[in-house]
């Protein structure tokens, strides 16, 4: 952050417009026209630069920093070095982010990577698809017949848009990302090189004829303000649709299988794998590298914890982890009695092995 190349540089602002942007507290006014020109990281700040501090883990650089000045809740403002002047704040890191948000709005989506604007005369499109004004399509991208897609839009480069697919208004189609058998809503974020729509893992198994093909006749439905990282992958459903709810946000090389639905607002991490046939509720939060086996429910609001196996349905609300996963709290208990086991174990050896 502290030089943002790739971003528009942002005005200079005085502390004095910070405090008022953020509601947060100068504790010495007379230092309100004090010029922050940009954002850094504690280690990295400099005169000019704003920081925020919350994590205790962070504590020697904040003693430190060479911040110009710093978002700092009231519980830890005593620790700020002096010569680094102090913004009081009830939630430093969500006031550091409004004045990210404000400075660097450029950044909060992605844009055409070559500047095009309208149709590149590169990109193919079919002649019954139907693109409303605004839409940004860039190089070598290819679209198909009956395709729609909404105004304000934007194909990557090399994107591959299938048959009859729908795209709403404000999308953003990363660059390689294939597309088919699908229906986007509005302001959804598609990162570089995902897959959306192809066949999902549907066979009869060890058939007399070997593995048996069950056709994919479903469809993929994005409802609006979903965000997918990049090289994703969404199979489409078989008998019903795999759909994935309104405001959800899906991390990088996550794979979701056939039939499955998410609810609203749901936070999926890195390499997760849901199993097909699974039904997520709202605002769940699933951890980094999480397995989910098939035809499960996980209930509205659950969470579960990084590297988990999921084997059975999770309550609303349940707090679940661990390999199968389990109840938080029974998982730690059991953690904890085999470690006490271990540890009791290597006494007795270690007593028996000096008599």
């Amino acid at each position: 952050m502290a030089q943002p190349i790739f971003y528009k540089r942002p005005p200079s602002s005085t502390l004095a417009e910070i405090a008022a942007l953020t509601k947060a507290q100068l504790v010495d006014p007379s230092r309100g026209s004090l010029e922050i020109r940009g954002l850094a990281s504690l280690d990295e700040a400099g005169p000019m630069h704003l920081a925020f501090f919350d994590n205790l883990k962070y504590a020697d650089q904040l003693a430190a920093t060479k911040a110009g000045a710093c978002l700092v809740s009231p519980r830890f403002e005593a620790q700020v070095p002096k010569g680094v002047a102090v913004l009081r704040a009830t939630k430093p890191f969500h006031a550091f982010v409004q004045i990210a948000r404000e400075w660097h709005a450029d950044a909060l989506r992605p844009q055409s990577w070559f500047d095009t604007e309208g149709i590149a005369p590169s990109a193919i499109i079919d002649l019954t698809a139907q693109l409303e004004d605004g839409v940004i399509v860039d190089p070598l991208a290819v679209i198909g017949p009956r395709v729609e897609i909404g105004a304000g839009t934007i194909i990557g480069a090399g994107a591959v848009i299938g048959a009859d697919v729908k795209i709403g208004r404000d999308c953003n189609v990363g660059a390689k990302t294939t597309i088919q058998f699908a229906l986007i809503g509005n302001n959804v974020l598609i990162h570089p090189g995902c897959n959306i729509g192809q066949d999902g893992y549907g066979f009869i198994f060890f058939g007399p004829a070997g593995h048996v093909k069950v056709p994919q006749t479903g469809r993929v439905l994005i409802q609006n303000n979903v965000e997918v990282g990049a090289a994703s992958t969404i199979d489409r459903g078989s008998l019903r649709d795999t759909v994935i709810g309104e405001g959800t946000k899906i991390d990088n090389q996550v794979q979701i299988g056939h039939n499955v639905t998410i609810g609203r607002h749901c936070l999926l991490a890195a390499q997760i794998g849901l199993a097909g046939s699974l039904t997520i509720g709202d605002n769940v939060a699933l951890g980094a590298k999480v397995g989910i086996n098939n035809h499960l429910t996980i209930g509205d609001g659950a969470q579960v914890t990084a590297m988990s196996a999921v084997k059975d349905d999770i309550p609303p609300n349940g707090r679940w982890g661990g390999h199968f996963a389990k109840p938080t709290k029974q998982w730690f208990r059991e953690i904890i009695a085999v470690e006490r086991l271990v540890r009791d174990s290597a006494a007795e050896a270690k007593g028996e092995g000096q008599e």
